[in-house]
């Protein structure tokens, strides 16, 4: 059902393994959209200012989405790593990419993207990486401060940094302890 009553009528009828595809394809669809508008933005205006509003859209779109994943898996505002780490695979671009998360603790993670659909289509297409490293800082870091107000991030590499071959872009989150919870 949808949100104003409607009928989606052949969804009941899917099989897990049908929507699962069907989802896949949304996040596709999605990604492939947000691709063909930054380079319209560039066409026009430069990549410069192409990555200056991809940043701000992904100021605001990361927001809205760590909210929705909050209110839809039960994730309460303010629950450190263990928050983050649970809403980071529910992201809309998890569906389609590889990732994982490493060297887990109460108070830092790193989150690493092992495949990007990305950076995957400009190497096939004999393109340098897209340098996404101005806007994954603003990505992710609205997003864990979405989950918590207290989460740091950081980069530990992203284009147009060097990266290891089997990863494209790493990322530390830390928990900022208030002077209160530290006296």
């Amino acid at each position: 059902m949808r949100e104003d009553g409607g009928r989606f009528p052949q969804l009941e009828d899917l099989s897990r393994e049908e929507i699962v595809g069907l989802l896949q394809d949304a996040a596709k669809n999605w990604l492939a959209h947000d691709g063909i508008w930054f380079q319209a933005v560039e066409q026009m205006h430069g990549m410069e200012d192409a990555i200056r509003a991809d940043t701000e859209a992904w100021r605001r779109f990361t927001v809205v989405e760590a909210k929705r994943i909050m209110r839809r898996h039960g994730i309460e505002p303010g629950g450190g790593i263990p928050a983050l780490v649970k809403a980071l695979p529910y992201r809309l671009y998890a569906y389609i990419n590889v990732q994982d998360v490493v060297a887990q603790t109460d108070t830092r993670v790193v989150f690493r993207m092992l495949h990007c659909r990305v950076q995957s289509a400009r190497k096939r297409g004999n393109l340098p990486d897209f340098p996404c490293k101005s806007v994954g800082l603003v990505e992710y870091g609205e997003f864990a401060k979405t989950i918590d107000p207290r989460l740091r991030t950081s980069c530990i590499y992203c284009p147009p940094d060097g990266h290891p071959d089997d990863v494209w872009c790493a990322w530390e989150f830390t928990v900022e302890e208030s002077d209160k919870e530290t006296e």
